[in-house]
């Protein structure tokens, strides 16, 4: 499941805009101070950033040249203006494709699927998960944050894969066993407390602290 950070001033829109990316199995979030889009952008940690170009107080421009300073997440311009400077500006600025107004849902998700599948899928790139300033290395298994680096165990990596994937909901400890008994191989339930209070630890000492939070009774839950 992908997260959507959707920049877009006009609140029905954006609405149906939401409604239409979780239909197709995204998460989605809407900016709510268009002051602060960077920093709402920070938290949220998406995987696409749909961004209009009319805007109050900065133009989608602008909000697009200062998230690329620090992140090359694709960004995707939606604007009712279709002709050709805007396309020719929205790539200049930094963005990867450029959606025209009124959106037709079934563009809406073609194109946004395409940006992702280029974005993540192919060619075996942005093979990372990131989450509270760190990213997840899928390729290797470390874990990065701040110039810090530690190396995961196979256990400890499918654990935090998994709460990655489902960030934000509660994984049960049952949905972590089954992915520790990827091999065949018998782990007992005890296997699991010790190997997340190991993944712990390592976070730790990247300064990363209560990032995974037990959820007793239930699981465990990274927000």
């Amino acid at each position: 499941m992908y997260r959507i950070f959707l920049v877009e001033d006009d609140r029905a829109l954006a609405l149906e805009l939401k409604k239409q990316l979780e239909q197709y199995g995204n998460e989605a979030r809407i900016v709510s101070d268009f002051r602060a889009v960077t920093e709402e952008f920070r938290e949220y940690e998406p995987h696409l950033a749909l961004m209009d170009i009319m805007l109050p107080y900065q133009n989608g421009y602008y909000w697009t040249a200062e998230l690329r300073k620090f992140t090359s997440v694709p960004i995707v311009f939606l604007s009712s203006a279709s002709d050709g400077m805007n396309l020719v500006m929205a790539v200049n600025m930094g963005g990867d494709d450029f959606i025209a107004k009124p959106v037709e849902p079934m563009v809406l998700n073609a194109k946004v699927q395409a940006v992702l599948r280029r974005a993540y899928e192919m060619n075996g790139a942005a093979q990372t998960l990131t989450f509270h300033g760190a990213s997840l290395d899928l390729n290797d298994g470390s874990v990065s944050c701040g110039g810090g680096r530690v190396e995961l165990t196979k256990n400890e990596f499918r654990i935090l894969r998994t709460l990655l994937e489902n960030r934000g909901k509660i994984v049960s400890r049952d949905a972590l066993m089954l992915r520790l008994w990827n091999d065949d191989c018998y782990v007992e339930e005890n296997t699991l407390t010790v190997n997340v209070t190991r993944l712990r630890k390592k976070l730790e000492t990247l300064g990363m602290t209560d990032v995974i939070i037990t959820k007793p009774g239930s699981g465990y839950i990274i927000p």
